[in-house]
């Protein structure tokens, strides 16, 4: 069996404001987790790339010590921030961009972005630099919870607006929340994409189905310690144990809810 971790980071500042600080990493903590990776022989695959490598796509194969950076959302930090950092490491990564949060989407504009997020012209560079880009919804909503018509929609805009103005194929996406259902990925689908990436703080596999693929939070409190137990695969359940319970918890609150909504057809 091949297993990957793909680590799941969103910010990265030193002085994040109260909405992205939980889950937003210091520069200097991330400069130290790529020197670990760098270090210690891995070696850093787009999540396209991944899967091309598990499919044995144009005969490429899965290294020896496969990591995937995803980064969420799309804030400005990245481009003045992680950019630098992975160019210094020849580390590609993926982005998973929310079109509708981007700082210059003008009339496409849609839902509340957090913090200063990515211009399109910032996008295309990080692109040219070898950065995947993927989708992330178009106004950042909770996928689960839409009516199909609103899910499609989402999903549509976000990977047309990606290509129109990345210049790009757009193949693989992020559920906002980390949310899904098996609606939302046959939705996913038949939207184009071929692989999309969960959260479930575990580490991926190729037995996974691929558009599922659980990640590995790294936030403002993953310790260098932590951060290499759960790249090298040690005690992962137990890193994210807290996580991973209400995780499962909350998925049943959702299938409730969801359910009630359809009963009362508000969906």
């Amino acid at each position: 069996m091949i297993r990957v971790p793909i680590l799941m980071y969103h910010s990265v500042a030193d002085n994040p404001n109260d909405e992205t600080r939980p889950h937003s990493v210091r520069p200097s903590d991330l400069e130290e987790q790529l020197a670990y990776l760098s270090e210690n022989g891995f070696t850093a695959l787009t999540l396209g790339d991944l899967v091309a490598s598990l499919n044995n796509n144009n005969g490429r194969c899965v290294p020896a010590k496969p990591i995937v950076l995803t980064f969420d959302d799309g804030y400005a930090d990245f481009h003045s921030h992680a950019l630098p950092m992975l160019d210094r490491y020849k580390f590609p990564a993926t982005v998973f961009l929310t079109s509708g949060w981007v700082s210059d989407a003008g009339d496409d504009a849609a839902g509340r972005p957090l913090d200063d997020m990515l211009t399109w012209g910032q996008a295309r560079e990080a692109a040219q630099t070898g950065i995947e880009i993927g989708g992330h919804s178009h106004s950042h909503p909770q996928l689960d919870q839409l009516r199909t018509d609103e899910l499609r929609q989402e999903l549509r805009r976000n990977k047309g607006l990606l290509e129109d103005m990345i210049g790009t194929p757009v193949a693989t996406m992020a559920y906002p929340y980390g949310y899904s259902s098996a609606r939302v990925r046959r939705e996913v689908r038949k939207a184009g994409y071929f692989a999309a990436c969960a959260v479930n703080n575990s580490i991926a596999a190729d037995r996974h189905d691929m558009l599922a693929i659980p990640r590995l939070t790294v936030a403002r409190n993953t310790s260098i310690s932590m951060f290499k137990r759960a790249v090298e695969g040690s005690a992962v359940p137990l890193i994210y144990l807290k996580e991973r319970v209400l995780t499962k918890g909350y998925a049943i609150v959702r299938r409730t809810r969801y359910g009630l909504q359809r009963v009362r057809g508000h969906v």
